[in-house]
């Protein structure tokens, strides 16, 4: 029988070793020297909640799951009922097909149909691709459909940075953080965005400099990334030295980064570090910031890799 989490393709190079589930085309497991990278879940388990999975037609929130765009008035299904928004896209629980199947990569694919909120047709394709410098995730949309179409995309990997991660909560609060990030999106206590603002006017979030985390619960979108070579780089350190590094190029402007925290679950509170660089920020198709607007027959690939420190 089929896993839970859909039809399993495992690629390895070198010392790494990485598992995708065709459902949602996630991300289950990448490994370096048998060392999680990132937070783990089983083949045959309902993927928890986002975790390692494809964001699109758009990352993050659409508040209140309503925007305009073409001068007509688009209502979407709120798939986050406790704060009343429509969450990372349409494709999260969708199977996706192989459209390539290697030893060091695997290539799936999926159509986003015409439907209530969003009537445009776009194929999805997310890549996975091992090397020796790590997994890079790339995302292409090609617009299938007659119309243009508002596009946006991103991951949502838990980055782990150390033996603890997923066995005792919380680990997080252990690991050294560097973000090189000079703004940060603030938001209402639904999330729900509201300004730019310079992390130095949120110290609590100013990670520029590396340092633990500690008890910091962050969930926000940051901006001005710092750049060397035209990549960002995010890193995640435990106390042994062992880490993992995310980075990304300027296809995406953006990342989310949240703690984790589910302090009801503590199989899940801070276990890992979502972070997942985006082509846009929460809520660009009301705001329009960043926003990809494909037209027809166009496509749009963005990317980003995680490699072991």
């Amino acid at each position: 029988m089929t896993p839970r989490s859909g039809t399993q393709f495992r690629i390895a190079h070198g010392g790494y070793v990485a598992e995708v589930a065709s459902v949602g085309a996630s991300l289950r497991t990448l490994t370096h020297g048998g060392r999680d990278l990132v937070v783990p879940f089983e083949a045959d388990e309902v993927r928890p909640g986002y975790r390692g999975t494809t964001l699109a037609p758009w990352p993050n929130r659409i508040v209140d799951g309503v925007y305009e765009f073409g001068g007509r008035r688009h209502e979407l299904s709120l798939t986050e009922p406790s704060r009343g928004h429509a969450l990372h896209g349409l494709l999260s629980w969708a199977e996706f097909s192989p459209r390539e199947v290697a030893d060091d990569a695997v290539a799936l694919v999926a159509v986003v149909e015409p439907q209530v909120g969003y009537p445009f047709r776009v194929e999805v394709t997310s890549e996975y691709r091992l090397g020796p410098d790590g997994l890079t995730q790339t995302v292409t949309a090609r617009n299938l459909g007659t119309d243009a179409a508002p596009w946006g995309t991103g991951p949502h990997p838990y980055l782990a940075a150390g033996e603890s991660a997923g066995t005792e909560a919380p680990a997080v609060n252990a690991w050294t953080l560097r973000l090189p990030a000079a703004e940060v999106l603030e938001v209402d206590d639904r999330l729900s965005p509201l300004a730019v603002a310079p992390v130095t006017d949120h110290p609590e979030w100013d990670f520029r400099e590396p340092r633990e985390i500690g008890g910091v619960f962050i969930d926000h979108a940051f901006t001005a990334l710092e750049r060397e070579g035209g990549f960002a780089e995010v890193r995640l350190t435990a106390p042994d030295g062992t880490g993992v590094a995310m980075t990304w190029d300027d296809r995406c402007p953006w990342v989310q980064v949240h703690t984790a925290d589910t302090p009801g679950d503590r199989a899940t509170h801070r276990v890992g570090l979502a972070v997942e660089p985006m082509t846009c920020p929460p809520d660009a198709f009301n705001s329009g910031t960043d926003l990809v607007v494909l037209e027809p027959g166009a496509s749009h690939a963005a990317g980003w890799t995680i490699a072991a420190i």
